[in-house]
């Protein structure tokens, strides 16, 4: 099977993120996309950043309908801070039958070249990159790689920072959210 791997500490997710995510599962060869949600930082305490379970569980209730997209956890118990590398080397040794592919947003493909080990991940696994309203260039490196995939997804310029300022605020953000996670962030108070 075929595994986009699409990253984020998806705090809150989004409508952005689940459009993005399905195109890929309805318009590409993957066969599932995985929300691998990235654990906090021991290093790095954020205080609107939410518990690793609160975000995986919005994860889990915005992606309940949708057989091609699934949450993971996978990087719950990996040594922090943890690189990409190292969640595809696990992952590789964990599921063999399985090819995984990374999922990122045109301004993370302008600086992978400073990803630790980049060469070898584009080596092992091919990147299906969405459209990204951003300043400066794709290194050309990048421009007409095999391993490559520019995807025509909707261009989303929708933040998890703006939704969790407008919720501060106390704007309605209602539309911008699945309604199982609005539910879930309104039941439990978050961002407020």
């Amino acid at each position: 099977m075929k595994i986009g791997l699409y990253f984020g500490t998806f705090n809150p997710i989004h409508i952005g993120h689940l459009t993005i995510a399905n195109h890929l599962a309805e318009h590409s060869n993957l066969d599932q996309i995985w929300f691998v949600v990235t654990p906090q930082s021991p290093f790095k305490k954020k205080s609107t950043l939410l518990d690793n379970h609160q975000r995986l569980e919005m994860v889990y209730r915005a992606t309940y309908d949708y057989d091609k997209l699934k949450p993971s956890d996978i990087e719950f118990g990996l040594k922090q801070p943890n690189y990409t590398i190292d969640t595809l080397t696990y992952l590789l040794e964990k599921f063999p039958q399985h090819e995984f592919s990374l999922i990122m947003g045109e301004d993370n493909l302008k600086s992978f070249h400073k990803w630790k080990n980049y060469e070898l991940i584009l080596e092992n696994h091919d990147i299906y990159v969405y459209p990204r309203i951003s300043e400066s260039s794709v290194n050309e490196r990048f421009i007409n790689n095999n391993k490559i995939f520019n995807i025509s997804a909707p261009i989303m310029e929708l933040s998890s920072t703006f939704i969790r300022k407008e919720i501060k605020a106390g704007r309605n953000i209602r539309p911008m959210l699945p309604e199982s996670v609005w539910q879930y962030i309104d039941e439990m108070n978050f961002y407020k």
